[in-house]
């Protein structure tokens, strides 16, 4: 599974990425400040194996220039939902469509993968990330808190049960 244009590209995770993952997620975080500090919260990401990949899940890395820039993964919520996780991409390569090519081929493996529904979640103060969901159908269900974030959730139906 491979997107290619513009010297990205995104390819499923490998055990050679833990580290560059962990500090993409953390970055990320920090600029956005959203960033909970280290807890059982990040248990997935040192056992990205488990949650994603053998439970009907997918992890999905994006690169340029042979650097880790941009992730994100689908975790199995239920026999016909998921959700959208960790969708990061590195301050410095923002507004070249990354996200929205990296959520593009997540919603496309998910599909592929039975489910009809998926969920995601974000903070308020993530205002890009709440606008590439916004603009890609994902609709607001819910506002709560995640420790000391306020956050909105969201969800798109997907797949062959949309009609």
């Amino acid at each position: 599974m491979h997107d290619r244009c513009d010297a990205f590209s995104i390819r499923r995770y490998v055990p050679r990425d833990r580290e560059a993952v962990w500090s993409l997620h953390n970055e990320v975080l920090h600029t956005a400040g959203a960033h909970l500090g280290n807890g059982q919260w990040d248990d997935d990401l040192h056992d990205i194996e488990g949650p994603y990949l053998e439970n009907r899940g997918e992890f999905l890395v994006g690169e340029t220039n042979g650097k880790l820039v941009a992730m994100g993964a689908v975790k199995k919520t239920g026999a016909d939902a998921a959700e959208i996780k960790r969708m990061r991409v590195e301050s410095r390569f923002r507004g070249r469509s990354f996200g929205k090519r990296m959520l593009s081929l997540l919603e496309e493996r998910a599909a592929d993968l039975g489910y009809s529904l998926l969920r995601l979640d974000t903070s308020l103060g993530q205002t890009a990330a709440r606008s590439l969901y916004e603009k890609n159908g994902y609709r607001e269900t819910e506002h709560g808190r995640i420790g000391h974030l306020e956050c909105v959730f969201m969800e798109k139906g997907i797949g062959r049960s949309r009609g």
